[in-house]
Parts: structure tokens; C-alpha cells; sequence
């Protein structure tokens, strides 16, 4: 079976948190689109052959393990490193949630110059 496609509303909602972060582009990538602040990704969102939208990003070790607990709609990545994990996105997807998420995820994948110019939710 194929890959589902990415809705265009939901890369457009990804857009408009990530691209305020500095230095974060978004760019076409295997399968859907990534978005990466110096040739390292801070998040990819693409459709699977179940027909499901996932993104991926990187986490906090307490995150991962509270992703691995939790279960569905989040996920640990394996392959990935350790710090991989990700969400089933859907109607019922939590954006506040989402937006604390990929804000971590750009702090760990940024330079440290970069990371301490972003606001975090929660500081």
C-alpha cells in the first residue's frame, strides 16, 4: 500500500510554529517534509502505508521514557538514536502539547546560540 499524502494544512500548521525558530527551514524529504536548522532535522511529518500522519522529532531522556509509557498516539523511533520519538496526528492532536514538543526538539537540535534566543514554554 502507499503512502498517504501530507495534508497541505497540516504542513502549513507546522510551518507557521517552526519557521519563527531561527535559521529553520522546511525542505522536501523522503516522504513528506522535514524541517531542519543547520543540516540537523527538528521535525518530520509524513503518512504511512497505514494511512496514519506522523511526525517525528527529537525529546528530553524524560520524554522518551514518558512517550515509551504512555504508548499511542506516541511512539519511540527505533534506528533513530535515542532521542527519537513521535506523535499520530490527528483531529484530536493536543497543538499546545505539539508546540512544547518541537520547541524542545529545536533546542536540542540547534546550536547553542540559536536554542538560547527561543522562548520555551514553561521557563
Amino acid at each position: 500500500m502507499a503512502r498517504s499524502e501530507v495534508p497541505p494544512e497540516w504542513v502549513a500548521r507546522l510551518d507557521a510554529f517552526l519557521l519563527r525558530f531561527p535559521e529553520c527551514r522546511a525542505e522536501k524529504a523522503w516522504a513528506g517534509t522535514r524541517w531542519r536548522v543547520r543540516g540537523a532535522t527538528v521535525a518530520h511529518v509524513f503518512g504511512g502505508e497505514d494511512q496514519l500522519l506522523r511526525v517525528t522529532f527529537r525529546a528530553d531522556p524524560d520524554e522518551v521514557a514518558a512517550f515509551v509509557h504512555l504508548g499511542g498516539p506516541r511512539f519511540r523511533v527505533g534506528g533513530w538514536g535515542s532521542d527519537a520519538v513521535g506523535l499520530i496526528l490527528d483531529e484530536g492532536t493536543d497543538l499546545a502539547e505539539l508546540a512544547e514538543l518541537l520547541t524542545d526538539s529545536y533546542c536540542r537540535q540547534a546550536p547553542a546560540a540559536l536554542a538560547a534566543l527561543v522562548d520555551r514554554p514553561g521557563e
